[in-house]
């Protein structure tokens, strides 16, 4: 599947994140739906199925993490794949994230040049069926860098 068939719901309650998240993902073929809030997002998964959501965490009235927990206790929307963006690094959001099944973390700032790739990558590895061989992966080294004693990841 090309990328100009794949949906991404970028959700973020600031309109300037939304705007940069859609511009560099429709120069790279994506179609992409917003959502300014978690409620707004919730409503738009039930009418137009994303194949990937794109999730900010902290948000008014619905954060990223409630949205993620209702998407994980659906059965029809427990295999959509999320990438969070955030502004928070510690270790443990970082577990509670995967937890909820997330396949990528991505940090703010981040290169937004960068998050077609992100997301094509994210999508291959599903395609080929290693989705949940990786999130275990992540799960595990994550939880080893918490015991390590670190209380923030930085991105590579």
């Amino acid at each position: 599947m090309t990328s100009s068939q794949r949906n991404v719901l970028v959700v973020d309650d600031h309109a300037s994140m939304r705007t940069l998240c859609r511009v560099n993902l429709e120069a790279a073929g994506f179609r992409v739906l917003e959502a300014a809030d978690g409620d707004e997002a919730l409503a738009a998964i039930k009418t137009d199925r994303p194949d990937l959501i794109l999730l900010d965490i902290m948000m008014p009235r619905v954060s990223g993490w409630e949205v993620a927990s209702a998407l994980l206790a659906d059965s029809s929307t427990d295999r959509i794949p999320i990438i969070f963006i955030t502004a928070r690094t510690g270790v443990t959001d970082w577990i509670r994230a995967f937890e909820l099944g997330a396949q990528e973390y991505v940090t703010k700032p981040f290169d937004p040049a960068g998050l077609a790739a992100t997301i094509t990558k994210v999508l291959d590895q599903i395609d080929r069926g290693e989705r949940d061989a990786d999130l275990a992966e992540t799960l595990a080294a994550l939880k080893a860098e918490q015991e390590g004693g670190s209380k923030t990841l930085r991105p590579a």
